[in-house]
C-alpha cells in the first residue's frame, strides 16, 4: 500500500511572529504592527498566549467605534480565545479550521508555545505546489505495478 506525503503546517508557516503584551495601548500596538510589516500581533499575558489583534480589529473596534486608541488597551479589542493549530497538522485541517471560524490567520502552537503563524495567503501561495504534489502522489500509487 502506498504512502502519501503529508503537507504539514510547519512546512508552510511563517516563523516570524510579532507579539505584544495585552496591557499595551492600541496606538503602540499599531506602531508595533507597522514595524513588523504584518497585519496582526499575537497577544501575550505575562508571556503566555492570550489572543490576536489584527488591522481589522483596530479599524472596526476602535476607529469605527470612535474609541480613543491611546486609552484603549489591546486586551479590550483582541480576539480570544486564541484558535491555534498544531505544527504537525496538515494544510487541509488548517484550511478547514480557518473556514469554520472565519479567520485568515492561524497561530501554530503546541503546549502553549508558539512556533509560527499560517495564513490563508500562505496556503493560497502554496496551493499550486500542493495540488501538483498531490496529483503526483495519487498517480504514483494508483498505477499498478508491472512485473
Amino acid at each position: 500500500m502506498g504512502w502519501i506525503m503529508p503537507y504539514l503546517v510547519k512546512d508552510y508557516m511563517d516563523k516570524e511572529v510579532p507579539t505584544i503584551e495585552e496591557q499595551v495601548s492600541v496606538v503602540n500596538a499599531a506602531k508595533t504592527m507597522m514595524k513588523s510589516g504584518k497585519g496582526f500581533l499575537i497577544v501575550l499575558k505575562e508571556g503566555k498566549l492570550q489572543g490576536i489583534i489584527t488591522e481589522h480589529d483596530i479599524v472596526s473596534k476602535v476607529i469605527a467605534a470612535e474609541r480613543d486608541p491611546s486609552k484603549t488597551n489591546v486586551a479590550d479589542i483582541m480576539s480570544f480565545p486564541l484558535i491555534t493549530i498544531d505544527p504537525d497538522a496538515d494544510l487541509l485541517k488548517a484550511s478547514e479550521l480557518m473556514q469554520k471560524h472565519g479567520i485568515r490567520r492561524l497561530p501554530v502552537a503546541r503546549g502553549g508555545i508558539i512556533y509560527g503563524v499560517i495564513t490563508s495567503r500562505d496556503i493560497a501561495h502554496q496551493f499550486g505546489e500542493y495540488v501538483e504534489r498531490s496529483i503526483q502522489d495519487i498517480l504514483k500509487w494508483s498505477i499498478p505495478f508491472r512485473f
